[in-house]
C-alpha cells in the first residue's frame, strides 16, 4: 500500500483540479438545452479513462449516452461492476446559491458546486483509485467493468434496457455504487439495505360533472371530503398501516440491527430542531431510525381536486385525487402491496363514489447480508480510508439500479457512500468535503485489494 499512498499524495492536488474541471460542465439531464453539456461530460470521462489506460466507448441510447469501459487482465480474480452517473440535477432556485453552481468554489476544504457529491465527486474517487493502480503500466488487482450513465437524475430512462441487452458483457461477481452518504461527519457508514417503493395514484369519483355547491351541497357526496376520510383511515391509532395484509411479508428487524442502530450517535432533539417540529410521529414500538430505515410506510404525497385558483368558486367537484407512495422492506412485493391498497380503498369507500387506482412501476427493497464477503471487504476498506470502523446502516430511500443489478445480473451491490448526509444534493450549495474525496480514493484502493482475495 505504501506505493499507492505515495502516488495519491503526490497527485492529490491534480485529482482536486480534475474534479473542479469535471464540475464545470453543466450536465443537467432534465433540461434539453444542456444536451451538449451531457455529451461533454461523457467525453470528459472517456478522455480521462483513456489517458489512464482504459479503452472506453460511448454507447448511444435514445436519450443520453452511457460510457462503458473494462479492464479484464486479473485472471482468476473477481469481476467488479462499478456504476456512477455524470448527469446532475437542475440548479433552481438559482438565487439561493452562494456562488455560481458550475463555477466550483473551494472554501475551508470543501468544494461547492452542482454535482460535487451527487455524483461526480464520488464517481471520480473511483476513477482516481483505478488510476493509482494503473499508472506507469501497472495492473488492477481485480477485473473491472465501468458503467457511467447520463440519465440517473431523470429515472435512468434507458439503463435497464441497456443492461438487459448486454447481460453477457456486464457479467460480474459484484457491483459497487458510491451514490449514498456517511452517517455524519467523520462517521463512515456501510449502507447494507435500501427500502423499495410502490407508487400509485388514487381517484375518487362522484357526480358526472362539477356541481353548484349551493344547489347540490348536502345532497351529493363531495369527493374531496370522502377522499380525506379515506386517507384518514389508512393508519390506525398506533400509526400502523391499516391496509389488510400489508404486513404479511414484512421482514422483521433483527436483534443485531437494533443493537447497531442504538449505537449510532443520533440526536433526536437536534433532528426535531432541524425540522422545526415539536414531536416526531411514527409506528408505535420502533425508534426513529428503525422506522426510517427498516419499517414500511404509506404516505400521501399530494392531494388535488376542485377549484384551486384565485378567489372563490362555489363548486362541488366531480372528483378528487391523491398520490401515494409506500416504502417497502425486504420480501415485500410492490405489485402485491398496490393491489392490497386498491382492495382496501374500494372496501372503505362509500357507495356514493367510485374509486380508481392507477399503479406505477415500483421497486422492491434491497439488502445484503453483513456476512457477505463483499461487505467484509468494504468494512476493511472504509476503516483504512477513514481511520475508524464504519457504522452499519440502512437507507430509507430507494436506488432502483441496485434491484436491476440483482434481477438481471444476479449480483449484490456495495453501497460505498463517501459524502456527508447534509451535502445539499438536489439543493442549492451542494458540497463535497475534499477530505472525504481523498479518503474515498484511499478506501476504494483498499477495497479493490480486499476484493481480490475473494474466491470466485
Amino acid at each position: 500500500m505504501k506505493e499507492h499512498e505515495e502516488y495519491i499524495s503526490q497527485n492529490i492536488k491534480r485529482f482536486d483540479n480534475t474534479l473542479v474541471e469535471f464540475l464545470q460542465i453543466p450536465s443537467v439531464s432534465a433540461q434539453p438545452e444542456h444536451k451538449k453539456d451531457i455529451r461533454a461530460a461523457c467525453e470528459f470521462l472517456r478522455n480521462y479513462l483513456s489517458r489512464i489506460g482504459f479503452s472506453p466507448r460511448i454507447i448511444e441510447t435514445p436519450g443520453h449516452p452511457i460510457l462503458y469501459a473494462e479492464h479484464l487482465k486479473a485472471e482468476g480474480k473477481p469481476t467488479t461492476l462499478i456504476y456512477g452517473h455524470y448527469d446532475v440535477q437542475p440548479v433552481d432556485p438559482i438565487h439561493l446559491w452562494d456562488s455560481p453552481p458550475f463555477i466550483p468554489v473551494i472554501k475551508d476544504g470543501i468544494i461547492y458546486a452542482r454535482g460535487a457529491a451527487d455524483d461526480k465527486g464520488q464517481l471520480m474517487a473511483h476513477v482516481h483509485a483505478l488510476e493509482t493502480f494503473m499508472h506507469n503500466g501497472g495492473e488492477l488487482p481485480i477485473n473491472v467493468k465501468l458503467v457511467f450513465e447520463g440519465e440517473e437524475e431523470i429515472a435512468s430512462l434507458h439503463l435497464d434496457e441497456f443492461i438487459e441487452k448486454n447481460q453477457e458483457m456486464l457479467k460480474s461477481d459484484l457491483a459497487i455504487i458510491s451514490d449514498t452518504a456517511q452517517f455524519g461527519k467523520d462517521m463512515p457508514a456501510l449502507t447494507y439495505g435500501l427500502r423499495g417503493i410502490a407508487p400509485c395514484e388514487v381517484k375518487v369519483i362522484g357526480p358526472n360533472r362539477d356541481l353548484h355547491s349551493g344547489s347540490y351541497g348536502g345532497a351529493v357526496a363531495n369527493p374531496i371530503t370522502v377522499l380525506c376520510s379515506m386517507i384518514a383511515k389508512l393508519h390506525d391509532n398506533d400509526n400502523r398501516i391499516a391496509v389488510d395484509g400489508f404486513y404479511d411479508d414484512v421482514m422483521p428487524i433483527q436483534d443485531w440491527e437494533r443493537e447497531e442502530f442504538a449505537k449510532l450517535p443520533f440526536d433526536e432533539m437536534a433532528y426535531k430542531r432541524d425540522l422545526e417540529v415539536n414531536e416526531l410521529l411514527g409506528e408505535k414500538g420502533y425508534t426513529t431510525l428503525e422506522r426510517k430505515w427498516a419499517r414500511p410506510t404509506l404516505d400521501c404525497n399530494g392531494i388535488f381536486g376542485g377549484y384551486m385558483g384565485e378567489g372563490q368558486k362555489t363548486v362541488l367537484p366531480s372528483w378528487a385525487g391523491c398520490k401515494i407512495t409506500m416504502r417497502l422492506v425486504p420480501k415485500m412485493d410492490p405489485v402485491k402491496v398496490c393491489d392490497l391498497l386498491e382492495a382496501y380503498l374500494k372496501q372503505i369507500a362509500p357507495p356514493s363514489v367510485r374509486v380508481e387506482v392507477t399503479k406505477v412501476s415500483g421497486a422492491p427493497a434491497a439488502i445484503v447480508s453483513r456476512d457477505n464477503p463483499i461487505m467484509q471487504a468494504a468494512e476493511k476498506a472504509l476503516e483504512y480510508g477513514f481511520g475508524r470502523k464504519p457504522f452499519w446502516i440502512r437507507e430509507g430511500g430507494s436506488i432502483p439500479t441496485v434491484n436491476t443489478f440483482k434481477e438481471l445480473l444476479g449480483v449484490d451491490t456495495i453501497l460505498l457512500g463517501l459524502c456527508q448526509p447534509d451535502c445539499n444534493a438536489h439543493s442549492p450549495n451542494e458540497f463535497f468535503g475534499l477530505d472525504d474525496f481523498h479518503r474515498g480514493i484511499r478506501s476504494a484502493v483498499v477495497l479493490y485489494k480486499e476484493l481480490s482475495e475473494m474466491k470466485v
